[in-house]
């Protein structure tokens, strides 16, 4: 590929009113009005500060700058350009919105939560966002520890993290996260809170447990419902929050006295081998491996807590270690395995149980997700500020989500960044016509113009007739 033209006669200027650079947000836009984002803002959302006006009107411009790839306060002035005025109503100056962060308190921060859940539900109700709920869903609950830079970033400590596969510890804020998906979808997230770096990975764990399995039931997930957590959650409360809420729980545990007693006591003949279809890393051998042994044992979990015993199934897979003088001649007089359990009530068999938990991992890519997108920054020096923007950060999330799920099977699947890129940042030149019409002609054969038109049809047109 190579220019046209000679580059001294080629020329360019920022003249015409009538382009939009983000045309895809006319129905992520039109779909997250459709849903009430405005409605459940002005009603949840009250702030007393003279710069927390106007939440139905800054909430959703917060939300469409995120969606056109807005990672920080300033980018937000990417919603201030060409025709986006004649397309959209009350468009807010960076400034403004940046005033409007900073005047939310923790208590305004948790009714944005609020209306993060409700939208959700809203969501599921118009998008194809969590199809098989009916049947089974799965909710996955983890933190990341977001890396900050600015010495005046309030409630910033030094936590721990994983970088590519190495435990360090950065200076940061704490995000706790839990999301729900199928065996069809991909994940959208059911709540989230915003913590200080120093923050334990338990806390608030429970709470907002009870609060995901609630907004999943309301979005639909009325079947087999699994919690997936890993070892930082493995407490009486949040498994007790989990079981209230009606759910079952998969959590992996740590290797104490009393699980290497109970795995001890696993009979060689008990051992299932199972050979995994495509290979999987193994942190700790740093290599793939392919098959391993599962087995299950009866065990009660708290049982010297008064009144918070749990008894379940503690299903054990086992790998063989790597014997690293094979090639030496050594050979071993007997094999050495090493252990990974997990603690579930669900009610499926051992085999398949163990594989469901082994996806808990999909949380990671909604993290890295959000990374890419609009949590590359948490903007704010105002703690609040950002547990807001990590709330508006969920909201985008899932709209985004819902948005590729209106546009087609291509995009049920696809990561926030590659739909923003093929579905919402598609220029477009505006034609009024008649009166208040107007028609966006977009760029002839663009390669998602099918998966686009089944979007602007779905959001845009005439709603759905009720059954």
């Amino acid at each position: 590929m190579r220019l046209s033209h000679d580059p001294a006669r080629t020329h360019a200027s920022f003249d015409d009113p009538n382009l939009v650079s983000r045309a895809g947000l006319v129905p992520l836009m039109a779909l997250a009005g459709r849903c009430g984002l405005a409605d459940l803002a002005g009603e949840h959302v009250k702030i007393a500060s003279r710069t927390g006006v106007n939440a139905h009107l800054k909430i959703p411009c917060l939300v469409a700058g995120m969606a056109a790839g807005a990672d920080s306060i300033d980018d937000m002035d990417i919603l201030r350009h060409g025709a986006m005025t004649e397309v959209f109503g009350g468009i807010r100056a960076p400034s403004t919105l940046g005033s409007f962060l900073r005047s939310f308190t923790w208590g305004n921060v948790r009714q944005l939560d609020a209306v993060a859940r409700q939208f959700l539900v809203a969501l599921a109700a118009r998008a194809p966002v969590l199809p098989g709920a009916g049947v089974l869903a799965f909710i996955d609950m983890d933190s990341m520890q977001k890396r900050v830079y600015g010495h005046a970033k309030q409630g910033a400590g030094f936590g721990h993290t994983k970088i590519q596969g190495k435990s360090l510890t950065i200076r940061g804020l704490n995000a706790l996260a839990a999301v729900i998906s199928t065996p069809l979808a991909a994940p959208v997230i059911a709540a989230t809170r915003l913590r200080g770096g120093k923050a334990n990975s338990a806390r608030g764990a429970a709470s907002l447990a009870a609060e995901a399995i609630s907004t999943a039931r309301q979005a639909g997930c009325t079947g087999q419902l699994v919690f997936r957590i890993d070892s930082a959650y493995y407490s009486a409360a949040v498994l007790g929050a989990i079981r209230r809420g009606g759910g079952c729980f998969s959590v992996t545990v740590r290797m104490d006295p009393k699980i290497r007693a109970a795995i001890a006591a696993i009979g060689e003949d008990a051992w299932t081998p199972i050979a995994y279809p495509q290979a999987i890393w193994d942190e700790d051998q740093q290599r793939l491996i392919s098959d391993a042994e599962v087995a299950e044992v009866p065990y009660t979990a708290f049982a010297s807590r008064k009144g918070k015993a749990i008894t379940a199934r503690l299903i054990v897979r086992r790998v063989k270690d790597l014997n690293r003088k094979a090639a030496e001649g050594q050979d071993e007089l007997f094999p050495i395995w090493r252990y990974h359990a997990l603690f579930t009530d669900s009610p499926f068999e051992t085999i398949q149980a163990e594989a469901q938990h082994r996806d808990h991992a999909i949380v990671e890519q909604v993290f890295a997700d959000l990374v890419s997108g609009p949590l590359a920054h948490l903007p704010s020096g105002h703690f609040p500020a950002n547990a807001a923007w990590l709330a508006l950060a969920a909201i985008c999330h899932n709209l985004t989500r819902a948005v590729g799920c209106l546009a087609g099977a291509s995009g049920a699947r696809a990561r926030g960044a590659t739909i923003r890129g093929q579905l919402i940042a598609v220029a477009a030149r505006i034609a009024r016509h008649g009166r208040g019409h107007i028609t966006l002609h977009l760029p002839e054969g663009w390669h998602r113009e099918t998966a686009w038109m089944n979007l602007f049809e779905t959001a845009c047109g005439p709603p759905a007739t009720a059954a």
